[in-house]
């Protein structure tokens, strides 16, 4: 089977979240099954020329807007597998890789450019796989191609929805400047007087998935839905939620070369050095048996913000220790530095992001906080899981479904998570975590029990093969 993977960004070459570690990850997990993948990602002014192999097709002419636009592509597999990096300057050069009033036309350029890029590199895909809105554009094309153009005659299209939230909308009038100006692909952007690329993607698609079970439940509700969850209700029977994995080559404490003391599930002595070292890091006081409560994320409301804001004070009266690493909303970082002010021995906060300390942060920290209001998957709590540091989330999508409650009756249960979104039932589970990690022998527990569930890629990998070849029946 060929499978050719489509996503705006992919790790190590672009990352602004969990899409890119999916993007980065799964081509690899793939083809360590047996799958014949290869990635298709821009080559933004980010990626880093290390990166970049090989100049793989010097000469990607694209007939674009009625006239030729010159591009490149570049060769790479430093994620693992056969990867293209479409270099498109005017385009994908730029400060950052979003938040531009023309990302319709960045993307549906981007798009179009990498099914003329297939057609130069190999025989026709079995699948495309699709991944959120950025791709919506390429989910028309193929289905008007399949008309009328030998090569993409049998090509089926996975579109896999990473967060609804975010529906890629434009003016309706900039369709036929993109090349849709037919009255099916009108149809299928259509939404609301505007142009919606996430809805193209989730009517002009073969199948449909999202990333986990849970939210593939709650996108067809008007909750979580965003406006188009009578459409995901209507393609209900073509929607398949399959959670994400975690790549273990790279988030392994056993192996990991960022922590000054690596550990397993069968020897955790080498964690305690690792918090060690954070409290250092972050010039907290050297005291190993007070607990660390963490949080690694994007500082924007989704992520349950609100509710750590309002549990701050109590968590701190309790003697707890809170790490704070991520930026975001002004406010929000505003927030975690008063805090820091206000208790410098007890908070440790470091605004933007930085992979080595994300790691040493996982492998330090006793407890994850996670109290998403929506998180489609979500990773941090898989790799919380990973480094035996107890996940205390909310039952929202993939959090739902990868983290269990702590029995103390049964032994049973990776984490704590509480359902309303409320600060009180937050809190709750807490001061349930802190009761059960005074209990050294019960703690041990709990954080075996994370770290022996199998999260990995590989049995990901397995479920999209079985999903490619039912698209393919």
């Amino acid at each position: 089977m060929r499978v050719a993977v489509i996503s705006a960004e992919a790790v190590p070459y672009s990352k602004t979240g969990g899409l890119g570690d999916v993007a980065g990850a799964l081509p690899k997990a793939l083809k360590a099954v047996g799958v014949d993948s290869v990635l298709i990602t821009p080559c933004y002014w980010q990626t880093k020329g290390e990166y970049l192999w090989d100049t793989a097709v010097e000469d990607l002419n694209v007939d674009w807007r009625g006239g030729i636009y010159p591009a490149k592509a570049f060769y790479s597999e430093a994620n693992g597998s056969p990867t293209f990096l479409i270099d498109a300057p005017s385009l994908f050069h730029r400060d950052s890789i979003y938040g531009y009033n023309e990302d319709h036309e960045r993307f549906a350029f981007f798009n179009h450019a990498a099914l003329v890029l297939l057609k130069r590199i190999g025989a026709a895909p079995d699948i495309v796989h699709l991944n959120d809105w950025h791709c919506g554009f390429a989910a028309v094309e193929i289905a008007e191609l399949r008309r009328w153009d030998d090569y993409s005659r049998n090509t089926r299209t996975v579109f896999s929805i990473h967060n609804m939230a975010y529906q890629g909308g434009f003016s309706a009038s900039e369709l036929w400047k993109l090349g849709f100006g037919s009255e099916f692909a009108r149809n299928a952007f259509s939404f609301n007087g505007y142009a919606s690329a996430m809805k193209a993607g989730l009517e002009a698609s073969d199948v449909l998935s999202t990333v986990s079970r849970r939210y593939g439940y709650e996108i067809q509700t008007p909750e979580f839905g965003h406006g188009l969850d009578w459409l995901t209700r209507m393609r209900a029977d073509r929607l398949v939620g399959i959670t994400n994995g975690v790549d273990y080559e790279v988030w392994n404490p056993a192996t990991d070369p960022e922590l000054p003391a690596n550990f397993s599930i069968d020897d955790l002595s080498g964690k305690r050095e690792c918090k060690r070292a954070m409290l250092e890091r972050f010039m907290l006081p050297q005291d190993l048996e007070r607990p660390v409560i963490a949080n690694i994320t994007r500082l924007t409301g989704q992520k349950g913000i609100d509710l750590m804001m309002q549990v701050a004070g109590e968590v701190l009266a309790a003697g707890a220790f809170i790490v704070s690493l991520g930026s975001g909303e002004k406010r929000y970082e505003d927030f975690w530095q008063r805090l820091h002010d206000l208790a410098p021995n007890q908070v440790g906060v470091y605004r933007g992001y930085s992979e080595p300390l994300a790691h040493l942060i996982e492998a330090g920290a006793d407890m994850f906080m996670m109290p998403s209001k929506f998180e489609p998957c979500g990773l941090n709590q898989m790799y919380s899981l990973r480094y035996g540091t107890v996940p205390i989330v909310r039952a929202t999508g993939g959090l739902d479904d990868t983290v269990q409650n702590w029995d103390a009756a049964t032994g049973t249960g990776n984490g704590f998570k509480f359902g309303q979104y409320r600060a009180d039932r937050f809190l709750e589970k807490i001061y349930e975590a802190l009761f059960a990690y005074a209990d050294k022998e019960t703690w041990l527990k709990i954080q075996r029990n994370g770290m022996a569930v199998d999260n990995s890629w590989e049995n990901a990998a397995r479920k999209y093969v079985e999903l490619y070849e039912w698209t393919r029946s």
